[in-house]
């Protein structure tokens, strides 16, 4: 950022580069903590998803969330996890660095960063009862059961119906009402 001297008025230059600088440290400052804020309510959501998806087997005597890449999630589910309950299992969250580590998993969020692979992972654990959550522009499209996006400035999520038909999950009708059904 350059400021250029503004003939005859010192104090207008010395305001306007202080003014675009204090804009470039309030843009940085502001938008990490909303970036952290929209993980948090991420997990929000998909503690909710527990509560109004059903499973047609229960797996275990923990429900099993796991994180494929990382993620700022993974902080926000497991303080979520600390305190709530799938019903009267304990919550648990995994990381995931390979796929052949998902048996057992009730819910598979992919991360940002792996968000390129949303195939990939629908055609290895596809049909195995595991609510499959991606982020990302077209990632519901692509087959995942419910995917984040961003509408107006504001999380919202697109749940497919034919990949929840796949993986046998049934979703309460208040989920679909919050939804953007694809």
């Amino acid at each position: 950022m350059k400021c250029f001297p503004h003939p005859g008025n010192v104090n207008f230059i010395k305001f306007g580069c202080m003014r675009k600088l204090f804009l470039v440290l309030f843009m940085c400052v502001w938008l990490v903590p909303c970036r952290s804020q929209n993980y948090q309510l991420h997990s929000v959501y998909m503690y909710s998803f527990i509560k109004y998806v059903q499973w047609p087997e229960q797996k275990g005597t923990e429900f099993v969330i796991g994180v494929y890449g990382e993620s700022p999630v993974t902080e926000h589910l497991e303080k979520m996890a600390s305190v709530k309950k799938a019903g009267d299992k304990p919550i648990v969250i995994r990381e995931v660095t390979d796929l052949s580590g998902s048996s057992g998993l009730n819910m598979l969020f992919i991360s940002d960063e792996m968000s390129d692979q949303v195939t990939e992972v629908i055609s290895r654990i596809g049909g195995s009862n595991i609510l499959i959550i991606s982020e990302g522009e077209g990632k519901g499209k692509e087959g995942s059961n419910i995917n984040f996006v961003e509408r107006e400035g504001k999380l919202a999520f697109e749940l497919n119906r034919a990949a929840m038909e796949r993986e046998n999950l049934k979703v309460s009708s208040e989920l679909t009402r919050l939804a953007i059904i694809i």
